[in-house]
């Protein structure tokens, strides 16, 4: 008898719209995603009513494509996921709409994800070793989260950002200086050519809350430099202000990830979500957990970005506890990890 669990991912919180078959929620039978990124380029950011209209176009044709790539028909799944928030709000309709049509229609059981949770079970997938407990890291567009990954599906939040989320600095500064949208990718390429200490940008600690975060006043310093040098006639290389303020983001992402570490006793350090794919980043955290002795695990790029590989990870260890969901499932834009 076979015991296996294939579980039919759906995810599409926000531009992408991501489906993939997960075994037993480390191997990936399949896993499809078309992206937005050229119709949002345009317009410097994601568009939400553009975003939910190319998702109801794209999600039939995601999800039979992984289905088919997986080599898997309906009747071979265990169970239907998806991502039900935080997220766009008509995005996510269109994923949950189309996971409750599908569990409804084949009578399988529904879960419901939360993409924050699927962040950090991607590292699930590229690390088969990978065990709870651990500290993670999730940085993406929309959180910036220190969690205590104490079990499967049982987290504490630690730490958490009281403004913008770091990508979303990332974008408003790239936009600033001209590289245009997404700003993650933008500013990690210009800033390899720039000097990171060509400006001292302020590294934000929130008094009384040692693992949380601010960007905010760091996106207003760019500005101000920005502006300054313009009043005063000047030309600064894009470079040395992405590399800058790039660098002020690292520093203080790895300084609170390494402290809770420490504090907390765990010798795993996890990063995960979007900004994840930084390159400095990367090296940042891994250069500091090899000199601290740290396991350190960051899912390659392609797990970083949204995914729906990710979120049958997540769901696996849901079907385990038996949490299904009803199919009044709602997408819930505001759904809080914790």
């Amino acid at each position: 008898m076979n015991n296996d669990v294939l579980i039919l991912a759906i995810e599409t919180s926000c531009d992408e719209t991501a489906s993939a078959v997960v075994k037993n929620g480390r191997e990936v039978l399949s896993n499809v995603i078309h992206t937005q990124i050229d119709i949002h380029e345009l317009y410097g950011g994601v568009v939400p009513e553009i975003a939910s209209r190319e998702h109801i176009r794209r999600i039939d044709q995601v999800v039979a494509k992984a289905l088919k790539d997986a080599g898997a028909s309906l009747s071979d799944l265990s169970a239907i996921a998806v991502t039900c928030g935080p997220g766009l709000v008509g995005a996510l309709l269109v994923g949950v709409s189309e996971a409750k049509a599908m569990a409804f229609a084949s009578s399988l059981p529904l879960i419901s994800v939360n993409h924050i949770e699927g962040h950090i079970s991607a590292n699930f997938i590229a690390f088969p070793e990978l065990e709870p407990p651990f500290i993670c890291l999730i940085v993406s567009g929309g959180h910036t989260h220190l969690v205590v990954v104490k079990d499967y599906c049982e987290y504490e939040l630690i730490g958490r950002t009281r403004d913008d989320a770091a990508g979303e600095a990332f974008d408003k500064v790239a936009r600033s200086i001209g590289l245009g949208y997404p700003g993650g990718p933008k500013i990690d390429a210009c800033a390899k050519e720039g000097d990171p200490h060509a400006f001292e940008f302020p590294i934000a600690k929130v008094n009384g809350s040692p693992y949380d975060f601010s960007f905010s006043g760091l996106k207003s310093a760019v500005l101000n430099t920005l502006h300054n040098a313009s009043q005063r006639g000047e030309t600064i290389r894009p470079a040395d202000l992405a590399a800058s303020f790039q660098h002020s983001v690292v520093t203080v992402l790895t300084e609170h990830a390494l402290a809770a570490a420490e504090e907390y006793g765990y010798d795993k350090l996890v990063l995960a979500g979007g900004v994840a794919a930084n390159s400095c980043l990367r090296e940042s955290f891994a250069t500091a957990c090899k000199k601290r002795k740290l396991g350190f695990y960051c899912p390659p790029p392609s797990l970083c970005t949204d995914n729906g590989a990710m979120i049958g990870a997540a769901a696996y260890y849901r079907f385990l506890k038996g949490e299904f969901a009803e199919l009044s499932l709602n997408a819930i834009p505001n759904l809080k990890l914790i």
